[in-house]
């Protein structure tokens, strides 16, 4: 497998660690995306120990860290803004901070320049038209005409994700919780130095991602499953957050940009059967969507794409390899799917309300175990 041809379908967090890593192992890649402009929206993202663990075995740690804002603890509060709990998260590399927070454009910038700079070819504004497992090799016709041969095909293309359609029909379609988050970026106040997480039927957290910025995620039920314009998106996050906490509430006049607010509906995903196809194989949220309760997705898939070259680059046969990656991962990525399900159904009320202190601190004992 050492001298492997590999195509990553998806350029994303999943795509681009996946690439990095498969490149230190000398694999040739090939990334394609299909957005031309390579963009991402530009609200922060969370990245907890086990994700900094894993930046300093791709080597990115010091230009990872420089890109955002870290912390050592997390804060959680009662709806009325109470601080009931101060939990400090494991360092799990020495010297750097346990936890980061840092904006998506910043992370996409840096993972991109490190694909580049790996020697991996980054073909954008492609799709794969037609992918033929001929046994011996994966021939892929694209979007532009042109065509390959490949000994493996990686779909990292996400919750709703092309090659998981294609290649494994009887696998589950991303399911709609009822819930859905806001996003929006704020100054970031005096004082702030650790995630601040708000238990109730609207969730808040308060995120660090810059010396003087920090975003701010809000969880609402959404049981009919909306759909918003733009204009407008601004106030409605601001309703969302009229029962909150006084502190909360001030926050969100601060929210007047339409174009600024980041609205999703949160789904959710794990495919118990095989994670390949022959010599197709899938990573990050195209097998096991998470909601964002714990703040683990992805950190999910860059652990995927570190378990998948190192699987890839040990095994004589992509058999061997691929089974060997489930075997490592299944039981990791399940545990963030369901636990982060469960929270949310708490806050929903469909199911019994989850205590986030130990909730919290069981997930950063698990995920502080070896990958």
């Amino acid at each position: 497998m050492k001298k492997a041809n590999i195509l990553i379908i998806g350029g994303g967090i999943g795509g681009l660690t996946s690439a990095i890593a498969l490149r230190r192992h000398e694999f040739d890649v090939t990334v394609i995306e299909r957005d031309p402009s390579w963009s991402v929206y530009g609200v922060g993202i969370i990245q907890q120990s086990n994700v900094l663990r894993a930046m300093h075995h791709l080597q990115l740690l010091d230009e990872y860290v420089a890109a955002g804002a870290g912390f050592d603890t997390v804060e959680v509060f009662t709806p009325e803004g109470v601080k009931v709990a101060r939990i400090p998260s494991p360092k799990l590399v020495d010297g750097y901070p346990a936890n980061m927070g840092v904006g998506r454009p910043a992370l996409h910038k840096m993972l991109g320049d490190r694909t580049i700079t790996s020697g991996a070819q980054v073909r954008l504004g492609i799709t794969a038209v037609s992918i033929e497992d001929r046994d011996d090799c994966v021939h892929v016709a694209f979007s532009d005409g042109s065509s390959g041969d490949y000994d493996i095909v990686i779909g990292a293309d996400g919750v709703y994700s092309q090659i998981r359609t294609e290649f494994f029909r009887d696998a589950p379609k991303p399911e709609f919780t009822g819930q859905a988050v806001w996003r929006y970026n704020l100054p970031r106040p005096d004082g702030l130095d650790s995630l601040q997480a708000y238990n109730g039927a609207t969730g808040v957290g308060l995120v660090p991602i810059s010396g003087d910025l920090m975003y701010i995620f809000v969880t609402t039920p959404e049981p009919d499953n909306p759909w918003y314009p733009k204009e407008g998106m601004a106030a409605r996050m601001r309703g969302k957050m009229a029962d909150c906490s006084p502190a909360i509430r001030a926050l969100a006049e601060h929210i007047t940009d339409d174009a600024g607010v980041v609205y999703r509906p949160l789904e959710t995903l794990m495919m118990h059967g095989p994670w390949h196809n022959g010599r197709v194989v899938l990573l990050g949220d195209a097998i096991h969507a998470t909601t964002p309760h714990l703040g683990q997705g992805a950190g999910m898939a860059i652990e995927d794409s570190i378990v998948l070259a190192e699987e890839l680059a040990r095994a004589d046969t992509p058999e061997a390899a691929f089974l060997a990656y489930r075997e490592r991962r299944y039981d990791r990525c399940r545990y963030i799917v369901e636990q982060s399900l469960a929270i949310c159904m708490g806050q929903l009320g469909k199911g019994p309300a989850v205590d986030n202190h130990k909730a919290t601190a069981d997930m950063f004992a698990m995920v502080s175990q070896p990958i």
